[in-house]
């Protein structure tokens, strides 16, 4: 059996596209990320979708900053990065520890 995920938290619909968008170029980048990559082409074809995500992440941003929305709630986002699985999905963006020889 599956264990049931904590309920995310009450977002703004902006708020959801900025965590929506966040872990979309977070995706991206892990797939570019020489230290974790296998293959050229993939990490071309992510590398290409980034420009767009990038803009969805901008376009995210800007609604909140337009609706007035001015300050980030970190403690709340970061909740919901965490019920997204963002942990896991950010690593993949990092450098891996060297192995010891």
């Amino acid at each position: 059996m599956v264990p049931e995920l904590p309920p995310l938290p009450a977002l703004t619909r902006a708020e959801g596209e900025l965590i929506d968008a966040y872990l979309e170029v977070v995706d991206l980048l892990g797939k570019i990320n020489p230290s974790r990559g296998t293959h050229t082409y993939g990490a071309l074809r992510a590398a290409q979708a980034l420009v767009g995500r990038a803009e969805a992440l901008r376009e995210a941003l800007t609604l909140m900053h337009m609706r007035g929305e001015s300050e980030v709630h970190a403690d709340t986002l970061a909740r919901a990065l965490r019920v997204l699985d963002g942990e896991r999905r950010t690593d993949r963006v990092t450098v891996p520890r060297a192995r010891a020889s």
